[in-house]
């Protein structure tokens, strides 16, 4: 990674599998959907801490190496001359981590309402009616207000990575931090790119917002979540009916707080 590394992150179905389809039009840049890296990444820090009898033979600076040592080990395929962008909702709770880590990274975390995340997740379990998914343990019982439950809960899909967006929008190392509305991603993406570059420090690309191409349909298949990943070629704001009952649509519109600036504490941008 000889040219640096960079993040996504934020909330699912919020524009990260879209802002990673578009990078990736890019010559210069590897972006994709969220990788293993950040469950390896946890699960070397578990196994590294003081619950194992072996962590008095580990030093700070031995595990900043192989922490470090994990990316480059992961990413060695990818040609050398790329900018690598990676992608995963825990990054907005490790900034200390990657700041010590990459000095230079900065984390693009992507937003939305979060009525309008659960009912993107809702109409995906509606559109495949005939097969339950892994999000939900692959229940084939249940309604929609048991799936909201699950998905706002401290480890649900909706719930951490909304408190770990909280937990870096309020943290000391948010000038390293950006949001990225869906609703500027999906209405003026030119505009959003530009402010990708400019964060990030790199040189203008002109994207084909038309023709965007990216999916992986044989991982969201193993889940039983077919179209979690896949981005329409046409870069554009979808007006529709919620298929939320209206009292849960009451239960979370006053949760997207990045959009009243009196609580941006610490100035963080918000595209």
């Amino acid at each position: 990674m000889q040219n640096g590394i960079h993040f996504i992150s934020g909330l699912p179905r919020a524009g990260s599998t879209l802002l990673a389809g578009i990078l990736r039009q890019n010559p210069r840049i590897h972006a994709a959907m969220t990788s293993p890296v950040g469950t390896l990444f946890a699960g070397l820090l578990a196994q590294m801490s003081q619950s194992s009898e072996f962590s008095v033979f580990i030093t700070d600076a031995q595990r900043k190496a192989i922490l470090a040592g994990l990316f480059e080990s992961y990413y060695r395929d990818i040609q050398a001359e790329k900018l690598v962008f990676d992608t995963n909702r825990l990054w907005c709770a490790k900034l200390p981590a990657l700041a010590a880590l990459f000095p230079q990274a900065k984390v693009i975390a992507c937003v939305r309402d979060i009525h309008w995340v659960i009912d993107s997740l809702e109409r995906l379990v509606q559109r495949n009616k005939f097969e339950p998914s892994k999000i939900f343990g692959f229940e084939g019982a249940g309604t929609v207000y048991h799936r909201v439950d699950a998905l706002l809960g401290m480890n649900g899909m909706v719930g951490s990575a909304y408190n770990a967006l909280k937990e870096g929008y309020y943290g000391e190392h948010t000038d390293r931090l950006m949001l990225l509305t869906y609703e500027t991603l999906a209405r003026a993406p030119a505009q959003a790119m530009a402010a990708v570059y400019d964060f990030i420090g790199a040189p203008p690309f002109a994207h084909d917002f038309d023709h965007v191409d990216y999916a992986e349909d044989e991982f969201d298949a193993r889940i039983g979540t077919p179209g979690l990943h896949r981005v329409a070629a046409k870069v554009k704001q979808v007006d529709r009916q919620m298929v939320l009952p209206p009292d849960i649509v009451r239960r979370v519109e006053n949760d997207s707080f990045w959009s009243d600036s009196k609580r941006n504490l610490r100035g963080v941008r918000v595209v």
